[in-house]
């Protein structure tokens, strides 16, 4: 099992960090120990004092897909969940100034928090999917599916270009503006359209 990642993929994200807006999908991955299942809490870890969240909508595939068009790439997806893709905003920073690869930021135990998955065809719009996160109640991200830049097809398409998506694959397809700091106390909501998800604590 893989877990692939999508980097800038909403515009405002991009430009509240001050990044550029790709022109092709930002891809890089976490490892199986990144996963958080079943509300576990998050433990803040002692490399970093700048922890961000970032809330995404999760695609699981359902299926093998290698070289797939995009008009054919919705039928290798059916489920969908939400996630957190938490990341060492410091340690990021410190390693994207050297230019060097920044997976430790990203794919540190415990960074991707993940609720149940639902069929996606229980949901009332499947073509703009909302998601939301609240800090200690507060919402502080709110994002549709719609304004991704690139959808769920085109993302499967592009990867599958190069590295071969198995059946139970995940793809955090990107986060919208709004990631802030967490502190260790912080309670943290995700919301699939109106349903509370996922609880995640920070310790």
């Amino acid at each position: 099992m893989k877990i692939f990642c999508i980097g800038r993929n909403y515009v405002d994200h991009a430009k509240e960090l001050k990044n550029p807006v790709p022109k092709q999908p930002l891809v890089f991955m976490k490892p199986i120990t990144a996963l958080l299942k079943d509300n576990k809490p998050f433990y803040y870890p002692d490399f970093s004092k700048e922890i961000h969240f970032e809330a995404e909508l999760v695609i699981k595939m359902s299926r093998h897909a290698k070289h797939v068009d995009v008009k054919f790439a919705h039928k290798y997806f059916d489920e969908i969940a939400v996630g957190i893709d938490f990341t060492a905003r410091d340690l990021q920073n410190a390693l994207k100034a050297k230019g060097h690869p920044w997976e430790i930021a990203k794919g540190f135990d415990g960074s991707a928090p993940i609720s149940q998955f639902v069929p996606l065809n229980s949901l009332k719009n499947t073509e703009n999917i909302n998601f939301s996160l609240k800090q200690n109640g507060e919402e502080k991200q709110n994002g549709f599916s719609q304004d991704l830049i690139f959808n769920f097809s085109y993302l499967i398409h592009h990867i599958s270009k190069y590295i071969l998506l198995q059946k139970g694959d995940y793809i955090f397809t990107g986060t919208p503006a709004g990631v802030g700091p967490v502190s260790i106390g912080d309670e943290l909501e995700l919301f699939l359209e109106d349903e509370l998800m996922l609880t995640c604590a920070v310790k």
